[in-house]
This record gives C-alpha cells, structure tokens and sequence, in this order.
C-alpha cells in the first residue's frame, strides 16, 4: 500500500528585525491601489509583492508594470505570475500619462513582464508610454526598467533610446555562476552588451542596474559584477535583499546584513559609479525620484571637476 501522506514542509525562514515591514494601511496606499485598478494598470509593486509598496504607495510612488501580468519565463527568483500573455492593450500608454498626472508625478518608472512572443519584445509599448507621458507631462523625468529583449536587443534599445527615456534600467540580478538557476532564460553577458550599447547610442541618458543579494554569492562575485558594470560605463548600481517570495521559488540562502551592505557600498562608489544604493530593502525603483535628483547632480559635479 503506498504511503500517500505529504511531504513535511520546510519550516518557514524567519526574516531578521531590520528587514520586517508594517503591512500598508494608510490612506494614500489605498488611493494608489484605486487608481491604477481604474486605469485598469499593472505595478511591479504588487506583482513582485515589493516589501516597501506601503512607504511607496502612501507617497504615491508606484512602478507601473506595461505589457500585462503574464510573463513568458519562469525566474527562480521573480513572483510575476508566468503563461501566455494577452493581447497588447493599445489603451495603456495613455492610461500610464493619465495616471502619471493624476498623481502630479514628478518621477515615473516604467517596466515590464517579459514578452518574447512579440516580434520586438515589447519595445515599440515602451516608446509609446514614453512619448505619451512626454505628451501629457512634459516636466515628468522617464526611467524605465526593461526586459533582456532576448535575441532581439539591438533594434528594440536603439528604438527606446531614440525615444530618450532619462534613465534606462536593466537588472542584472545576480552573478554570472548562478544565472543557469536563477535566471535560465538570460544571459549575462547579452545583459551586460545591452547596457554597453545604451551608453554607446546616447551617453546622456543615465543608466542603471541591480543585484539581489543573498542567492549563495561569494563576495569576490559581487565585485567582480561591479567591475563588469563599469566597464559597461552604468552609472547607478543597486544591491537589495533576495527574499523568498512563496515556497516554490528559490531560497533565501543568507540575510546579508546592513554592516555588509555597506562596506558593499563603500566598494561601489569606489570603482566609479556615480550613485550606490545598498541595503536590505533596496530596490531598484525604491526611492527613484530622490535617487535621480542626486545621480544629476553628481553628474554636473564630475564634469565641473574635470573642467
């Protein structure tokens, strides 16, 4: 007779302290939420169940997420619901404008779910958020965070930077030894040459990348991936906590603590980059508007310097 009995569960990770967040109640959070759901938007923050989204969304900051809900990969680390996509929504760049000026943002940032179904990847959405925000909010600086645009990056970031978003952000995620788990539908290096070619098309527009720590990298790793970002000219690095989304996705293999993301920092700002931002709760949209504020300035003061 078999044994039909479950399997006994792994007990749950306890977080430590620094890393623990209230659950969101305030009212701006609950305005954000009816906001996008009546322009019928996506957010990363939900999606990827962000740990800052009560913070960010009580300030109205949101990561609108473009191209639906669907992604076409299965990332080890990512919590976005994966299958075959909708349709394109030709409603969604206007939505992303009216949103963005109903909210009197400032600073938007704009990603999206993987689409290797479409010829382009999902670029020419991309270009047509960014020039219908441009439209409705002229002032409204752009950052986006794309997809690798798999077997396709040339023409779709030529497309996007012609369209001159002010910052182009593409994660790396995690160290080149890992990615054949954690990231099995990307390449490395194919990230890094579309970094490299942003900077080679348009040097103004600020670029930008992340890794999540705590996936079992070794500390000479990280370097090394700092290193290869620089040589790549990418001016923002960012370093947050990997965390665990549900059972099925990777585990959490060490709670890097603040005392390591800083000294991480401290590396960091001196290999060149002209902004770090490295803690636990960092993300890479996290605090995005300040975080630009401050890369431009650093800009204007390195140049003033070389003067």
């Amino acid at each position: 007779m078999n044994d039909m009995s479950p399997l006994p569960r792994e007990p749950r990770q306890r977080k430590p302290d620094w890393i623990r967040v209230k659950a969101p109640t305030s009212a701006g959070f609950a305005a954000t939420r009816a906001l996008m759901r009546s322009k019928s938007l996506t957010t990363v923050c939900e999606e990827a169940a962000c740990p800052n989204i009560g913070e960010c969304w009580s300030k109205k900051h949101a990561t609108v997420m473009i191209l639906g809900d669907t992604c076409t990969r299965a990332c080890a680390f990512c919590n976005v619901k994966t299958g075959m996509p909708r349709r394109v929504d030709p409603m969604e760049p206007q939505n992303v404008a009216d949103a963005a000026a109903q909210m009197g943002l400032e600073h938007i940032v704009v990603t999206s779910v993987d689409r290797d179904d479409l010829p382009d990847g999902g670029a020419s959405q991309f270009v047509k958020v960014i020039e219908a925000i441009r439209r409705a909010n002229p002032t409204t600086t752009i950052e986006i965070l794309t997809p690798d645009f798999r077997n396709k990056h040339e023409a779709a970031v030529e497309a996007i930077v012609a369209a001159r978003p002010d910052v182009y952000n593409h994660n790396l995620e995690t160290v080149p030894r890992l990615y054949p788990t954690i990231r099995p539908g990307a390449r490395y290096y194919a990230s890094l040459r579309l970094l490299e070619g942003v900077k080679k098309l348009d040097p103004s527009i600020f670029t930008k990348s992340g890794v999540m720590l705590g996936l079992g990298e070794q500390r000479l790793e990280v370097h090394q991936v700092m290193d290869d970002m620089r040589s790549a000219d990418v001016d923002f690095l960012t370093m947050g906590q990997y965390l665990q989304p549900t059972p099925r996705h990777a585990k959490v293999e060490d709670f890097v603590t603040p005392q390591a993301f800083d000294a991480y920092a401290a590396i960091a700002r001196a290999k060149g980059f002209l902004l770090v931002a490295s803690s636990p709760l960092t993300r890479s949209s996290y605090h995005a508007g300040d975080d630009f504020a401050k890369m431009r300035d650093a800009r204007a003061a390195k140049l003033a310097q070389a003067r």
